[in-house]
């Protein structure tokens, strides 16, 4: 029995479950299985009660929990009714009911947090499953640190199964929380009570004059008054399959916060969930974010200005970037429709004026948005800066408005300028102005109109002359150090760039020493890839590191078996250094972060660029 991980999204994962030599997808949903209620054609796996059934994708429902019926010797995954007891019961009643299940390879835990510790020491199960899940899914906050204690104590190859709570409306946020696994009996419970699922909402059969549903079942009955018991069954069957198939499928394109959030919007329990989730536990979906993605951030509802790749990048601006050194004024502009934003037309016009000026290299751009807050010009093609897009309204929410002056004010306070030009709209300037000492401001009505243009040029003209000459080339350099200081941090961006100069036109720029290319920076990846030299420079730092096996042979990509040891502060998508006995041996891409790398017996863990 083994789990291997092909996709990743946060916390949720993508992958094959590997049952009785059968590989079944995950997420997924265990389908009841009964005489009376049979399950439909299209499930994966099932949860039967059949003593005789030989049905290979089938999971055992054994005898009660605290039935002293002895289990079978041989490793399965055998569940008792572990759904039928309260979960605030005793510690020793839960333990009773755990010690029915030593010959099952499943673990079932109780709700409780602080019982985890004690009911995963030395347990070598793969399969952990939620006791009492549905009483404890009813309290926010004990259920968000239940789930992510549990998943933290686990660790990233096992699976947790979460009974009787999922549903269309629940499977994104769960699966994003951590959740492997549901069942069908939320569908059931629903068709008995004569209720269709949806996963927008959950409605009887007589408050629905039209049926919004074109599965099988509602295209044959078309009338929802008319359903019987198996008529809601088999939708409702067919709901929760196409909602885990939208997971899936969001999970493999990256895009499954975007789904998590438009599902929350239609219940205030989820709402709570995932408010709680990302308010106290942004270090727990950090650290398996992503620090890019191919498919833009979609920014629409309130929630995406706490999501955890967009603090990240708050905090990397405010505690890693380091400003050019040359840059003497603060230039503040607004974002762009058209991503990243140099390739907008309003700033190739405001490019324009500034490169007109006879001191350009001597302004430091930095533009002003939600849900990001401040971007610097040097990070505009860094996920998410790079790609990303909200509503446009022309009005500023007080949230955006409080997290953009928290964001200024600690950037001011941890770079200084000689003079600041504000070059945007009236109702930018109402809550920013207050901030600055004495800035000049440039726009008039638009920041794209003629009149403000004018006046744009002429300011930049008037300051930038009274300030040094900056060199193009000194600038090109400075640029780059800023970004390399927001992907590795000020130390090993000082390694790095030391004595090196920049080459090739912006965005694609190369890091050469003397006639050595140490990296280059390009516009499909946003940050700065290494050579085997520049990865050289970077050794011992002792960060960003991956350490395989003797007998380890590095090719085209290094896999989770072949790793001894890595740096737990590695992000998917981060470069890292491959090292063999101290010896560095290659570079290449984390497909997994560091903790999961050390962890993982399966799957591909570092893609990798060049090797000796």
């Amino acid at each position: 029995m083994q789990f291997r991980v092909n996709h990743r999204d946060g916390p949720a994962r993508c992958g094959q479950f590997s049952y009785h030599k059968d590989l079944i997808v995950t997420p997924n949903i265990f389908f009841l299985q009964t005489p009376r209620c049979p399950a439909p054609v299209f499930a994966d796996i099932l949860l039967t009660g059949y003593a005789r059934r030989k049905e290979k994708r089938a999971v055992q429902i054994g005898e009660s929990a605290f039935s002293s019926v002895q289990k079978k010797t041989e490793k399965n995954i055998c569940l008792d009714h572990y759904f039928l007891y309260p979960k605030d019961v005793s510690q020793e009643m839960h333990e009773i009911s755990t010690s029915k299940n030593k010959n099952a390879d499943c673990c079932l835990i109780p709700a409780k947090k602080k019982l985890i510790p004690d009911f995963i020491k030395k347990n070598d199960a793969t399969f952990f499953i939620v006791a009492n899940a549905k009483q404890l899914f009813s309290h926010q906050t004990e259920f968000i640190d239940f789930i992510t204690e549990l998943r933290q104590r686990i660790g990233y190859q096992k699976l947790i199964y979460l009974p009787s709570v999922g549903n269309p409306m629940t499977f994104a946020f769960l699966t994003y929380l951590g959740i492997d696994f549901f069942d069908s009996f939320y569908a059931q419970v629903a068709a008995r009570n004569k209720t269709l699922l949806f996963p927008t909402g959950f409605f009887k059969k007589n408050m629905l004059p039209e049926l919004p549903c074109h599965c099988p079942t509602c295209v044959t009955i078309k009338d929802a008054a008319k359903m019987g018991y198996e008529d809601l069954l088999n939708h409702n069957y067919y709901m929760i399959l196409d909602e885990i198939q939208k997971v899936r499928n969001a999970i493999i394109r990256g895009e499954l916060r975007e789904l998590v959030e438009t599902r929350v919007r239609m219940d205030p329990h989820l709402a709570s969930l995932l408010r709680i989730l990302d308010l106290k536990y942004y270090e727990y979906l950090e650290e398996r974010t992503p620090t890019s993605r191919k498919h833009p951030l979609i920014a629409t509802t309130k929630d995406a200005l706490v999501r955890p790749e967009i603090r990240r990048f708050q905090e990397r601006v405010l505690q890693r970037f380091q400003k050019p050194a040359s840059a003497r004024l603060l230039l503040l502009l607004p974002c762009s429709a058209k991503k990243p934003y140099s390739f907008s037309k309003s700033h190739k016009r405001f490019r324009e004026c500034l490169l007109n000026t006879s001191n350009p290299f001597a302004v430091h751009e930095v533009i002003i948005t939600s849900p990001l807050g401040i971007v610097p010009r040097e990070l505009e093609l860094i996920y998410p800066a790079s790609t990303y897009d909200i509503a446009v309204t022309g009005h500023w929410d007080e949230d955006e408005k409080k997290m953009i002056r928290a964001l200024l004010k600690d950037f001011l306070r941890r770079n200084s300028y000689d003079a600041t030009i504000i070059h945007l709209p009236k109702a930018m300037q109402e809550f920013l102005s207050d901030l600055l000492q004495d800035p000049h401001v440039t726009c008039q009505e638009n920041p794209s109109s003629v009149e403000s243009l004018i006046a744009f040029s002429r300011e930049l003209q008037e300051q930038t002359s009274h300030m040094p000459q900056v060199r193009p080339t000194q600038r090109f350099y400075e640029n780059v150090f800023s970004l390399a200081s927001y992907q590795f941090g000020p130390t090993l961006a000082k390694l790095l760039m030391q004595d090196c100069t920049i080459k090739g036109k912006y965005p694609y720029q190369k890091i050469m020493l003397k006639n050595t290319q140490l990296g280059m920076l390009t516009e499909e990846r946003g940050c700065i890839s290494l050579t085997m030299e520049g990865a050289q420079r970077l050794l011992d730092s002792q960060q960003y590191w991956v350490e395989i096996s003797d007998d380890f042979v590095l090719k085209g990509s290094v896999f989770a078996p072949g790793i001894q040891q890595a740096d737990t502060s590695i992000r998917i998508g981060d470069e890292v250094l491959v090292v063999k006995h101290n010896q560095l041996c290659g570079v290449g891409v984390a497909l997994m972060n560091g903790a999961e790398m050390i962890q993982a017996t399966q799957g591909e863990a570092v893609k990798i660029r060049h090797h000796i």
